[in-house]
C-alpha cells in the first residue's frame, strides 16, 4: 500500500499544488494585526453621574458597586478611579477558561444590574467594556483641527465622530476635547430679587414652558388624530420670548435673564500646532484588519478634507498604528525570507541542488498547510504567528534532509527508485518521527503559559507544531514520491557532485580521527562538561547577562506627563503644555516627528486614562525609524533635561508605548489603606526611596489632591426665620454655582440642554458666592451665607481604590542596564520592612508586572519539566531503554551554555521571551543525538562492539547531523542578528535558539559518544538469555531494585505472577530448578523441569523451561546427547499450546543456530576455547 502511495506521482503531486494554491490564498486573505487578538479577562464598568463631587460618587456609586462585585467568583484584583461626575471600576478575572469567564461576566452584569436599585435615580447605565489587546489602545488617533474654537468646530466634531464609530471594524472612539451644546439661561441674583422673581422660579418657568408632549389621541368623526404639544426649539430667542410674572408684572424671559447658545464648561482642551481642535482614539474590534480600518480611514479623510478646507477645518492623522503593524510583519516576513534562502544555501552545498530543491518543496507545503488551519479557525497574521514561521523554517526541512540523506545514501549503495525509498525510510522513519515528536513535546507545554505572556505567545507552539506535522506528511510520502520522479543518477555523477562526495567523505574521516582522540581523554571529559556548565550558570549569577523580563521594541511616539498643583485651571494646565510643547519642537529634527499636539483635562497611563485639569500630556508621534535617526529612549533623554526646567508642573514624567502584551510599569506599587493622608505620607516615602534607587526613572503617582472646596450645609433655624423652603435653599446653591439643566431636546442627533445659572464671572473669593442675594417672601433680601454653614477645605479630585480599600499607585520605570523587576522590587520590600512600622494603617501591593513575571516564571520552569518528562517518555518508548534518553537529555544543558554565550556576545538581554526560546530548544536540541544513538544501536544490534558501533554511528550521521542543525541555525540566523530588521522582543529568541542549537550540535558530536560508551552495555545475545529462566514473584527482587538494576545496564529477567504456579509441590520443584542453573547444575534442573512437563502436559510453561534448559546445556558443553531431539519435543509441544508467545519464538531462534556444526558466536565448534 505504501509503495503503491509513492509510485503515484499524480495524486502526490496534484495534493501538493491544491495544499499550497490554498495556503497562498489563505495567507493573502488573512487579516494583519500587529498583535494577536487575545482577552485578558480584564472589563471595565464605567458609570457617569453628572455635576456630582467625587466623594458623593465613591460613596453612592462606586462603594455599592464594588459590593456586588465582591460577590463575584474568579476576580484577581479590583481597581477603581472616581473623579467629579464619574466612577471607572476595572475587574482582572484570575486566568480562566473562557467559557468560564462568559460566565463570569453574566454574574458581574446581573451584580451590576441588581445594585441599580440603591445608585442615585440621575446616574446614566453603567456601561461594561471587555478590554482586550485589540482595544486596549487605539489603533488610530486623528484629530480634528480648526481656525477658532467655535460652534463650527464642535459640530463638525461630533459628526465625524459618528462618521468614525459606523466604519466597520470600529470598537469605540473615544474623544478629548469634545463639548456638548446648551441653551444658557443666564441671570443677574441682584436684578431678579429686584424684580421679585426667585431664582428657582425662573428655573420652574423655563421647565415648564420647555417640553414635548405626547398628549394621546382624540376622535374627529371616523378618523383618529395624533394630539402633541410641542414647546422646544433650538433657537433662544424662543425662550426670550417666554413670560415670566414678575413683581412688575408679566415680562418676556429676555427682561430678566440672558439667553443665549453655548456649549458646557470645557474641562479639557486640545492644541495642534498652535490651533483648537478635537483629538479621536479610534480603537478596533476583535480581529479586524488593521490594514483595511486605516485604508477606510484615511480614505474618509481624503473625501472630507476639501470640504472641511471651506470651513477652515482639516483632519489630521496624528498615529498610525498600522506603520508599526507593516513594519513588524515587514520584519519577521523579510527574516523569514532570508532564513528561506540560508536555508536553500546550506542544502545545496551538502546535497546538491536537485536534492536541496526536493526536500525544500517541504517548506511550502508546511506553511500553506498552517495558513490553511489557521484561515478555517479565523485567526490573523501577526508578529507571534510569524515568530512561529520563523522558527519552524529551518526544522521544516530536519525530517526531509534525513530521510533524503538516507534514500541519498541507499542510492549511493545501488539500490534503485522505490527500493531506495523503501530502504532508507526503513532506517531512519522512527528517528525521524521521534525527533518530531520530541519537538512537539517541547512546544505544545507552552500552550499551557498562564496570564498575559501565555494569552499573547499561545500560536506559536500550536503554528510550529502544525508546520512539523505537515512537514513528516511531506518527508514520508511526497518527498520519496518526488525523489523517485526525479530518477536522481549517481552511476555518473558530475564534477560537483564528485566534489562534494569527496569533500563530505574528508569530513566524516577528520571528524572520526578527532572523536577518537576525544574518546581517549576518558574522565577529562566530564570535568570540561561541568566546567563549561558552571560557568554559564556563572555568567547568570554574576549578572553580567542583563535582564529584562518584559524587553521589546517601542513604538514610535511617546508622551509627556504633566501634573500641575491642585485647582489649576484647564487654560493654565494647556497654557503650559504649549510651553513643554515648544521646547520639544526646539530639539526634534525636521525627519524626526509626524506630529506633535498637545492636550490638558487628561491623561493617558498604561491601564486606564486620569481626569483632571490639572493633568495633560503632550503626545510626539515619531516617523518610521531609518538610519541615522534617533531611538525613542535617545530624544527623551535629549528633552528630559529641557521639559523639566518649564516652570509649573509639580511632576513631569514620561510614557513610553511598549509593543507586545499590555503591561504595567516594572514598579508598581498600591499603597493602601483607610486614612488618605497617612495613605499620602507613605507614598511619599515610597517615591522618596525610589527616586534614590539607581536604575529607577520616571517616579510618579496617581494621587490627585484636587481643588479647594467650598463645603455648605443648611442652617434649619435661619431658613425657617426667613420662611423659606429647605429644597428652594438647595436648589439655589446649585443654580449659583453650575447652574441647573432644567430641560432638554434632541436637536440634530445631539442632545441640546437647557441650562439656568448665574451670569459667568470670576469672584474675588468665597464670600463673594456668599453674599448673592436670596429673595425672601416680604420681598426683602437675605446673602446666601446667612442661611448656610460652611467651611474651606482642599478636596480629592480623584479617589481611588485597589481591592476596596483606598489606595495610591506608585510607578516608575527601569534601565534594564543597572537593575531588574525582580531585584529592585526585593528592595522596595527590605525597605518596607523597616520603615513600614511607621504607617500600622498601611500595606504595599507590588503586583502588577511583578505578578506577570513570577507568574510566568514559575510556569515555564514547570512546563520546561513537563516538556523534558514527555521527551523521556517518547525516547523511553523508542529504545526501550530507562537510560539512553538520560544520554540524549544532556544536550539540553549544552544547549543552555550556548544561550548563555549568546546573549552575552549579543547584548540581548534575558527576558521571558528567551526562556519561552530556552524551553523550545530543548525539543530542537535533542534531535540529532536521536539519530545518532539510534544508528549506533543499529550497530550494536549487528554485533559490533559499542566503540566502534559509536563511531560509526557518529560518522555515518555527522552529514545528516550538521544539515540538520545548520538549517534550523540559517533560518532563524537573520532574525538573531536583525539581517533584515531588529526586534527587541523576538531577537533574544531567535538568539537563543541559534546559540544553544550551535552548542550543542558542537557538544552532541563529541559529547554524546562519550557518554554513549561510558553507560552501554552490548546487548545480550539469544545465548546469554538462556539462563534466564522467569522468576517466582515471591522470589523477585522489589520493583525498585529491578527498575535500577535496569538502569545499570543489567538484562531484564521476566517474573511469575503468583497464579503462574498454584500447585505447592510444583512451585518449590521450579524453585530448585532454578537454583540449579544458578548453581550450574545442569542434569539436576533438567530432571526437575522435565518431571514438571510430564507431570503438567497443558502447562506452555515448564515446556518452555525444559527446552530452554536442555539447549543451555547444548550450549555450555558443546556436544549432543539426545539433548536436541528432547529439545523439539517439547518446544513443539509448548509452542502448540502457545503459538504466539515470544519466547518460543526466541528459543526457536536458538534451536536454529545450535542445530548448525560451530559455535555461533566464535564460528569454532561448541565447546572450543
Amino acid at each position: 500500500m505504501y509503495a503503491r502511495l509513492i509510485h503515484n506521482h499524480v495524486l502526490t503531486n496534484l495534493t501538493f499544488v491544491l495544499v499550497v494554491v490554498l495556503g497562498a490564498i489563505a495567507y493573502v486573505q488573512l487579516p494583519r494585526e500587529q498583535d494577536p487578538s487575545v482577552s485578558f479577562n480584564w472589563v471595565t464598568v464605567r458609570t457617569l453621574w453628572p455635576g456630582a463631587s467625587a466623594e458623593d460618587v465613591e460613596n453612592r456609586v462606586t462603594d455599592p458597586l464594588e459590593e456586588g462585585i465582591e460577590k463575584v467568583n474568579d476576580v484577581k484584583f479590583v481597581s477603581s478611579n472616581t473623579r467629579q461626575g464619574i466612577s471607572t471600576i476595572s475587574i482582572r478575572f484570575e486566568d480562566i477558561e473562557p467559557e468560564v469567564f462568559d460566565k463570569r461576566l453574566d454574574d458581574l452584569r446581573r451584580e451590576v444590574q441588581s445594585q441599580l436599585l440603591t445608585l442615585p435615580a440621575d446616574i446614566r447605565q453603567p456601561e461594561i467594556i471587555e478590554v482586550s489587546s485589540a482595544n486596549a489602545f487605539p489603533t488610530a488617533t486623528m484629530a480634528l483641527v480648526g481656525i477658532v474654537d467655535d460652534e463650527t468646530l464642535r459640530h463638525t466634531a461630533v459628526e465625524i465622530g459618528k462618521d468614525i464609530r459606523r466604519m466597520t471594524g470600529v470598537d469605540r472612539v473615544e474623544t478629548i476635547g469634545q463639548t456638548n451644546p446648551e441653551l444658557h439661561v443666564d441671570f443677574d441674583p441682584h436684578r431678579l430679587v429686584g424684580l421679585g422673581v426667585s431664582p428657582v422660579g425662573l428655573a420652574d418657568t423655563v421647565t415648564a414652558y420647555f417640553r414635548d408632549l405626547a398628549a394621546g389621541g382624540i376622535e374627529l368623526g371616523d378618523q383618529q388624530w395624533l394630539v402633541r404639544l410641542i414647546g422646544t426649539s433650538e433657537d433662544p430667542r424662543y425662550l426670550e420670548d417666554l413670560p415670566i410674572l414678575t413683581a412688575a408684572g408679566e415680562l418676556p424671559l429676555r427682561s430678566v435673564a440672558n439667553i443665549q447658545r453655548g456649549r458646557n464648561d470645557a474641562e479639557e482642551l486640545v492644541r495642534f500646532e498652535g490651533k483648537p481642535g478635537v483629538l479621536y482614539s479610534v480603537f478596533k474590534s476583535g480581529s479586524t484588519n488593521n490594514l483595511h480600518l486605516l485604508e477606510t480611514i484615511r480614505a474618509y479623510m481624503d473625501e472630507r478634507n476639501p470640504t472641511l478646507a471651506t470651513l477652515g477645518l482639516r483632519l489630521v492623522l496624528l498615529e498610525d498604528q498600522t506603520i508599526a503593524t507593516r513594519q513588524a510583519i515587514q520584519v519577521m516576513e523579510s527574516n523569514a525570507l532570508v532564513g528561506l534562502v540560508l536555508v536553500l544555501g546550506m542544502v545545496w552545498v551538502f546535497l546538491g541542488f536537485r536534492i536541496a530543491l526536493l526536500t525544500s518543496l517541504g517548506i511550502p507545503f508546511a506553511l500553506a498547510g498552517v495558513f490553511i488551519i489557521l484561515a478555517l479557525f479565523g485567526q490573523t497574521v501577526n508578529s507571534t504567528i510569524l515568530l512561529g514561521v520563523v522558527i519552524a523554517l529551518g526544522m521544516l526541512v530536519d525530517d526531509a534532509i534525513v530521510v533524503a540523506e538516507a534514500i541519498y545514501q541507499k542510492l549511493r549503495e545501488g539500490y534503485e527508485g522505490v527500493e531506495a525509498a523503501l530502504a532508507g525510510l526503513r532506517e531512519v522513519g522512527l528517528p525521524v518521527a521521534a525527533a518530531v515528536l520530541t519537538t512537539m513535546a517541547a512546544f505544545l507545554p507552552l500552550m499551557l503559559i498562564p496570564g498575559v505572556l501565555g494569552d499573547y505567545m499561545k500560536f506559536v507552539p500550536a503554528v510550529v507544531t502544525l508546520a512539523l506535522l505537515f512537514s513528516l506528511i511531506e518527508a514520508f510520502w511526497m518527498l520519496p514520491s518526488h525523489m523517485v520522479v526525479a530518477r536522481i543518477d549517481l552511476s555518473r555523477p558530475s564534477r560537483v557532485e564528485r566534489l562534494r562526495i569527496r569533500l563530505t567523505d574528508w569530513m566524516q574521516r577528520v571528524y572520526g580521527r578527532w572523536l577518537v582522540r576525544f574518546l581517549a581523554l576518558r574522565w577529562f571529559v566530564p570535568v570540561l562538561g561541568a566546567g563549561l556548565l558552571a560557568g554559564a550558570v556563572a555568567l547568570v549569577a554574576s549578572g553580567l547577562i542583563r535582564v529584562d523580563y518584559f524587553a521589546t521594541d517601542l513604538y514610535r511616539l511617546f508622551y509627556i506627563n504633566v501634573e500641575m498643583p491642585p485647582g489649576t485651571k484647564v487654560d493654565k494646565t494647556l497654557e503650559t503644555l504649549e510651553h513643554i510643547e515648544a521646547r520639544v519642537r526646539e530639539r526634534l529634527r525636521p525627519e524626526d516627528a509626524h506630529a506633535v499636539i498637545s492636550f490638558a483635562g487628561q491623561r493617558f497611563t498604561e491601564q486606564e486614562p486620569l481626569f483632571g485639569e490639572e493633568k495633560g500630556q503632550v503626545f510626539v508621534s515619531l516617523n518610521p525609524a531609518e538610519s541615522g535617526m534617533r531611538s525613542v529612549d535617545a530624544l527623551i533623554e535629549e528633552i528630559r533635561e529641557a521639559v523639566a526646567m518649564v516652570p509649573g508642573p509639580i511632576e513631569v514624567s514620561f510614557l513610553r508605548r511598549k509593543l507586545g502584551p499590555p503591561t504595567q510599569k516594572p514598579i508598581n506599587i498600591k499603597v493602601r489603606g483607610n486614612d488618605i493622608e497617612e495613605i499620602r505620607r507613605a507614598a511619599a516615602e515610597v517615591k522618596g526611596f525610589l527616586g534614590g534607587l539607581a536604575g529607577v526613572v520616571d517616579v510618579g503617582d496617581d494621587d490627585t489632591r484636587g481643588r479647594m472646596e467650598l463645603r455648605v450645609q443648611l442652617n434649619p433655624d435661619a431658613i425657617v426665620r426667613a420662611g423659606l423652603s429647605p429644597a428652594d435653599i438647595v436648589r439655589v446653591v446649585r443654580l449659583y454655582a453650575d447652574g441647573e439643566i432644567v430641560a432638554s431636546m434632541q436637536h440634530q442627533g445631539e442632545r441640546l440642554a437647557v441650562r439656568v445659572r448665574t451670569e459667568p464671572r470670576s469672584l474675588l473669593d468665597t464670600q463673594s458666592f456668599l453674599d448673592h442675594p436670596v429673595g425672601l417672601p416680604d420681598g426683602t433680601e437675605i446673602a446666601l451665607g446667612k442661611l448656610v454653614d460652611f467651611e474651606i477645605e482642599p478636596t480629592t479630585s480623584n479617589i481611588r481604590h485597589y481591592d476596596f480599600r483606598r489606595a495610591i499607585t506608585v510607578e516608575a520605570d527601569l534601565d534594564s542596564t543597572q537593575i531588574d523587576t525582580l531585584t529592585a522590587n526585593q528592595r522596595i520590600r527590605d525597605f518596607w520592612r523597616q520603615q513600614g512600622p511607621r504607617f500600622p494603617g498601611v500595606d504595599l501591593d507590588l503586583t502588577g508586572q511583578m505578578d506577570d513575571i513570577q507568574e510566568s516564571l514559575n510556569a515555564i520552569f514547570v512546563l520546561l519539566f513537563v516538556g523534558v518528562g514527555l521527551i523521556y517518555l517518547i525516547l523511553g518508548a523508542q529504545f526501550t531503554s530507562y537510560r539512553q534518553p538520560f544520554i540524549i537529555l544532556v544536550t539540553v544543558p549544552m544547549a543552555f551554555i550556548g544561550v548563555v554565550v549568546g546573549l552575552l556576545v549579543s547584548g540581548n538581554p534575558l527576558s521571558l521571551y528567551t526562556l519561552y526560546g530556552i524551553v523550545a530548544l530543548a525539543g530542537i536540541a535533542v534531535n540529532d543525538a536521536i539519530v545518532m544513538v539510534s544508528t549506533a544501536n543499529d550497530y550494536l544490534a549487528e554485533g559490533i562492539s559499542v566503540t566502534r558501533a559509536i563511531v560509526s554511528a557518529a560518522r555515518r550521521r555527522l552529514l545528516s547531523i550538521l544539515i540538520t542543525s545548520l538549517t534550523t541555525i540559517a533560518g532563524l540566523f537573520s532574525l538573531a542578528v536583525g539581517l533584515a530588521g531588529k526586534s527587541m522582543m523576538w531577537g533574544p529568541v531567535g538568539t537563543s535558539i541559534v546559540w544553544g542549537l550551535g552548542f550543542s550540535t558542537l557538544l552532541t558530536l563529541f559529547f554524546i559518544p562519550w557518554l554513549y560508551l561510558s553507560v552501554t552495555r552490548p546487548l545480550p545475545s539469544l545465548m546469554q538469555r538462556l539462563p534466564l529462566l522467569p522468576m517466582l514473584a515471591e522470589d523477585a527482587p522489589p520493583p525498585w531494585r529491578r527498575w535500577l538494576k535496569r538502569l545499570g545496564g543489567s538484562v531484564p529477567r521476566a517474573v511469575l505472577p503468583p497464579s503462574g504456579i498454584q500447585d505447592a509441590e510444583h512451585q518449590q520443584r521450579y524453585r530448585a530448578a532454578l537454583q540449579a542453573i544458578d548453581a550450574d547444575d545442569l542434569e539436576r534442573a533438567i530432571r526437575e523441569l522435565q518431571w514438571l512437563a510430564d507431570h503438567d502436559a497443558r502447562s506452555a510453561l515448564f515446556s518452555f523451561s525444559v527446552t530452554q534448559a536442555l539447549l543451555l546445556y547444548v550450549y555450555k558443553n558443546g556436544w549432543d546427547i539426545g539433548y536436541m531431539d528432547r529439545a523439539r519435543r517439547y518446544l513443539d509441544r509448548a509452542r502448540a499450546r502457545a503459538p504466539d508467545d515470544a519466547r518460543g519464538q526466541e528459543l526457536e531462534r536458538v534451536y536454529r543456530e545450535l542445530n548448525i556444526p560451530g559455535d555461533p558466536q566464535t564460528g569454532r565448534p561448541r565447546g572450543s576455547s
